[in-house]
């Protein structure tokens, strides 16, 4: 039996909420890069708590980390789980004195009989009058199998030593160095020959009127210089924008990246105050798109009217149906340049949803023409799960509840109306190059692990297939439309 979905008071404001933050109880300060284990994603944050999530959308606390202190990170290094995190430090307790910390551990999961920390060993440390504070731990493993961890924050340099990645204790030899100033909560990425170091600029820990967000340099060395976009070393105080304050969250610190595939990586951070969220500091995940070698944060899909545009040729999704002519009459050669014409209308809805069949119509891709049957309406369904892309969608035609759908055998249609199967749930990624790929939640019949999304596998046909980045086949634009 069909099952239709009506919105709470409550439903609907997930719903204005669901393009900013994660849902649930996602309240976490200074968040570690996100890390997955047995398929629950964790992040953990100053205090000694952090998040747990089942689905990377819906957040709960619950993760353990011994220690307490501030600012940690995480990494996966083989099948073990090494955390960084530092004690005082940053001017607390008055001073600049602190020290940081690593210590292993087999499992995230803290009810797993194989949970278990290994004892803290410090691996950096700085004196109350010291020009760095050892704070604001960044771990990075090279391309080359090299650790390194960068940290300090704005009463100092920001410096960065080396790690053995076997043991997590400073590798031997290994002295700080100097690698940037004017900013906090380090750390490293690497892409394309090129090491990125990602700094957190800004005011910190001022609520509503915090100013915290993240830049960025690059070098082709592990140890820079670090230069940003404008030729600006990070070490004089360079850093290329990366994410700001949007209009209701402010505060954006505290960079993680996590790659999902090929082509689709997101950026975890925290908003220092989030207004939807009576100013609390939550955590935020966005998609990394890289521009000219640089990285920035995508926008997350807002919900409205769309063309759904192949990246292949061009043409639009629509539905199956025929061709609706507009009943308007051909300009007419040698009229009077002085004659006033009224602008025309677009075709509406009801105009030609009489010709349409009332059971399921399968989709194309055809010329946009501005036709009803060519816009699509993408609303969040926060309350039906989402992913660390966000909540899940679903996708309708302007004006109606005729819902596009996966179907056996991998392929689409668009059924009468939305009841909320996992066959018409929608997840929509920000690709690292801006276009988007569209993926069912499930497929009927299908237990396969492969991922299967929206593709063009002709210039007109359509269906689902496996994803592949490297073609133009599996990737979409979304163009709003009235």
């Amino acid at each position: 039996m069909n099952r239709k979905i009506y919105l709470s008071a409550a439903a609907l404001m997930l719903v204005s909420l669901a393009a900013k933050a994660q849902i649930g109880q996602p309240y976490i300060h200074d968040p570690s890069t996100i890390m997955e284990c047995d398929g629950k994603y964790y992040t953990f944050g100053t205090g000694g708590g952090g998040l747990i999530s089942e689905d990377g959308w819906t957040w709960k606390s619950g993760a353990v980390r011994p220690g307490g202190g501030a600012a940690p990170d995480a990494i996966k290094i083989g099948d073990r789980y090494l955390i960084a995190y530092s004690a005082t430090g940053g001017g607390l307790g008055g001073g600049h004195s602190g020290k940081v910390l690593t210590m292993w551990n087999k499992t995230l999961d803290p009810n797993s009989p194989d949970f278990k920390y290994t004892e803290p060993i410090e691996v950096a440390a700085s004196e109350y009058d010291e020009d760095c504070d050892a704070i604001d731990a960044g771990l990075l493993m090279g391309p080359d199998g090299r650790l390194w961890l960068t940290y300090g924050t704005y009463f100092g340099f920001i410096r960065q030593v080396e790690l053995d990645p076997k043991t997590g204790a400073r590798k031997e030899g290994s002295e700080p160095i100097d690698v940037a100033i004017d900013c906090e909560a380090t750390t490293m990425m690497y892409r394309d020959g090129w090491y990125y170091l990602l700094g957190t600029h800004g005011t910190c820990c001022d609520g509503v009127n915090s100013t915290y967000n993240i830049v960025v340099g690059r070098s082709k060395s592990p140890n820079g210089p670090f230069i940003d976009n404008m030729g600006r070393d990070m070490l004089r105080g360079g850093g290329k924008m990366v994410v700001a304050a949007e209009d209701r969250a402010m505060g954006a610190g505290h960079f993680g990246r996590w790659i999902d595939s090929e082509g689709v990586e997101k950026m975890s951070f925290h908003w220092e105050a989030d207004l939807d969220q009576g100013g609390r500091s939550v955590l935020a995940i966005r998609p990394i798109v890289w521009k000219d070698g640089w990285p920035v944060a995508g926008e997350m899909v807002q919900a409205g009217t769309y063309e759904i545009e192949s990246v292949r040729r061009g043409y639009a999704l629509e539905l199956e149906v025929d061709f609706p002519r507009m009943n308007v009459a051909r300009m007419r050669r040698g009229m009077n340049p002085d004659e006033v014409i009224p602008p025309i209308a677009n075709m509406k809805l009801e105009e030609v949803i009489g010709s349409w069949p009332t059971g399921n119509i399968d989709v194309r891709a055809n010329d946009y023409m501005s036709r009803p049957h060519q816009k699509w309406v993408l609303t969040p369904c926060p309350e039906l799960g989402g992913t660390l892309a966000g909540p899940y969608f679903k996708i309708t035609i302007a004006g109606t509840d005729r819902a596009l759908a996966a179907t056996e055998g991998a392929d689409l249609t668009t059924v009468p109306a939305f009841t909320g199967a996992d066959e018409q749930l929608w997840r929509i990624d920000m690709l690292t190059d801006g276009t988007y790929r569209i993926m069912p939640k499930a497929i009927p019949g299908c237990s396969c692990k492969e991922t299967y999304v929206l593709t063009s596998i002709g210039d007109s046909s359509v269906s689902l297939c496996k994803f592949d980045f490297s073609s133009d086949n599996c990737k979409w634009n979304l163009k709003a439309r009235k």
